[in-house]
């Protein structure tokens, strides 16, 4: 992004309130291409869904359920917003709900023939905005160490991948608040303290190209479906960083 372009045109919060039947939700700004939902009156789901994926292709970020087909879910990725379903989860009637929009490249997606293209080990399916430092990337499992490309054009600083075919943790890559935080994940969906595991991201730092994946279950079994967020730092637009409190209201 530049001084003429706005941090909304790839990123948009929009709130809105459930009516329980099918209905289009406007004011993004774009068609997003990565919708988060969340209900915030009531204890529903955080779903998930892109472009990549597919509409009605549904993620928990809360729970370590496979993806699921959700025909009352978000529907369709619109110019300008998205459309609902009456699923309760995004649309239950009265209740009021948040939706976080990115950008990626409008669903259009670039297939690496890793062993073609020389660009990692493992094929991958990426679309990506490199102006704004956001791809989403699809892959299956090897089940052996490997590199992925991205298609940032920048070395990712968070990275958050969830099994889609099989129940499993969503594993966040996080490369704010230490010296080598390849070595560490995070669970999205649990409240456990940062782990030291090699077989997660194989030790290996991710580069401006691919990042990089050990043996572990949760991000590389062999023969299972994976997606993968990823994240570059902007600036002016965006920034990954950590805080260390004091226990202080001192702002």
């Amino acid at each position: 992004p530049n001084s003429a372009t706005q941090a909304d045109d790839y990123f948009n919060t929009v709130l809105y309130t459930g009516n329980a039947t099918a209905r289009s939700i406007t004011g993004v700004g774009f068609q997003p291409d990565w919708t988060w939902i969340k209900c915030r009156s009531d204890a529903y789901r955080h779903v998930l869904t892109d472009s990549s994926r597919g509409a009605t292709k549904s993620l928990y970020s809360n729970l370590t359920d496979a993806e699921v087909t959700d025909t009352g879910g978000l529907t369709a990725f619109n110019s300008g917003g998205f459309s609902l379903g009456a699923t309760a989860n995004v649309n239950a009637n009265t209740e009021t709900f948040v939706a976080w929009n990115w950008l990626a490249n409008g669903g259009t997606t670039t297939t690496n023939d890793a062993s073609s293209t020389g660009v990692g080990s493992i094929d991958s399916v990426y679309q990506s905005n490199t102006t704004a430092g956001f791809s989403i990337v699809t892959y299956t499992g090897t089940g052996s160490a490997g590199s992925i490309a991205h298609g940032l054009g920048a070395v990712p600083k968070m990275i958050i991948t969830k099994t889609r075919s099989h129940s499993g943790d969503w594993m966040v890559y996080h490369g704010a608040n230490t010296s080598a935080p390849q070595t560490d994940f995070l669970k999205l969906n649990a409240t456990n303290a940062t782990e030291d595991l090699n077989t997660v991201w194989n030790d290996t730092a991710p580069t401006s190209s691919v990042f990089t994946l050990g043996s572990n279950g949760d991000v590389n079994t062999s023969g299972r479906t994976q997606v993968a967020y990823c994240f570059a730092e902007v600036e002016g637009y965006s920034k990954i960083g950590s805080y260390l409190p004091n226990a202080n209201a001192d702002g």
